[in-house]
């Protein structure tokens, strides 16, 4: 009985999200001990489109200056230096079931 060449596999295509690949926290690269809160630029890359402070999966941070950003950010949003919520433009109802009466 004859055994059937094994075909080299291709090598697979990179995809937009690869798990294996490791993210590294931009603050330990540049070597930042603490965030500044006053830095609002640097906070806004942490904070969502509606003022959701980003979790570490999507940030990317360490869990060190996730902490601490997230403390910036509050201290930056008591000093009006960023803002709670953002405005969002639309229907009044957006996102809201409507229960009918009857």
């Amino acid at each position: 009985m004859a055994k059937a060449k094994a075909t080299p596999r291709r090598p697979k295509k990179a995809r937009p999200f690869d798990p294996a690949r490791r993210r590294y926290c931009s603050f330990c690269k540049e070597k930042v001990d603490d965030v500044d809160y006053k830095d609002v630029t640097t906070l806004r890359r942490y904070v969502s489109e509606r003022g959701k402070i980003k979790s570490r999966r999507n940030s990317g941070a360490c869990r060190r200056h996730q902490r601490q950003i997230a403390e910036a950010v509050k201290r930056a949003r008591e000093m009006a230096l960023l803002p709670y919520v953002t405005v969002i433009t639309g229907g009044d109802d957006r996102g809201r079931r409507r229960r009918r009466r009857d």
